[in-house]
């Protein structure tokens, strides 16, 4: 009787566990999603010349446009690679992880704004404040995918048990490094902002690169 109570009473308090984690089928569904508005939304952001207007001639000119489209493009990407890179090691979400993925997906949905910002205040005299929004919206949208990272590394009820520690945590400090190296570029926009977008420029290359390095050596 004893053990049998002894067993109602694990079973109970395994039950209570479960139920404070969520799968992670419609996380990564919501998540994919709004990741794929906002590269849409980025897309109708480019101007289109209009009718009777040099078409080359009308392109070159919005030159800023398409450098901010490829500039947040990249950085959209790089943050679904880790997001999916993440996901791809975990078996559950808890309530805090959940909440964190809307914050960040909150200001991964702000990027064609300020990026519309950026690009349209690019060449006039107010451009320092336009390229410092922009990163700053940067660094927190990757900040946040950071400590997404974070949460995991330190919480690995949420992460298959054969997923090894050093996994998580370069995956993090890489995240930690674009971090410093995003400030710093903001930065540079209050004295320099055409410095700064081409330091953006690199910072989103290598974001969007490195997820598909890791990828690469891992196979």
């Amino acid at each position: 009787m004893k053990k049998d109570n002894e067993q109602i009473s694990n079973d109970n308090n395994e039950a209570q566990s479960t139920a404070s984690f969520f799968p992670l089928d419609r996380f990564n569904a919501f998540s994919d999603g709004v990741f794929a508005i906002v590269i849409t939304l980025l897309v109708l952001e480019l101007p289109v010349p209009p009718e009777g207007a040099p078409v080359l001639s009308a392109l070159a000119a919005s030159w800023p446009d398409f450098l901010g489209y490829a500039i947040s493009f990249a950085f959209v990407g790089g943050i679904w690679l880790s997001h999916a890179g993440l996901t791809k090691y975990m078996t559950r979400g808890d309530a805090v992880f959940f909440r964190l993925n809307l914050v960040m997906l909150l200001f991964v949905a702000l990027l064609p704004f300020s990026t519309h910002l950026m690009v349209t205040h690019l060449r006039a005299v107010d451009a320092s404040a336009a390229v410092v929004i922009y990163g700053i919206n940067l660094l927190v949208a990757s900040g946040l995918i950071t400590a997404l990272l974070y949460y995991a590394e330190h919480d690995r009820f949420l992460v298959e048990h054969n997923i090894a520690d050093h996994i998580v945590e370069r995956a993090y400090r890489q995240r930690r490094t674009y971090l410093i190296l995003i400030a710093l570029a903001i930065l540079v926009a209050l004295i320099a902002p055409l410095v700064a977008v081409a330091s953006y420029i690199l910072l989103a290359v290598g974001f969007l690169v490195q997820p598909l390095l890791g990828l690469r050596r891992r196979n």
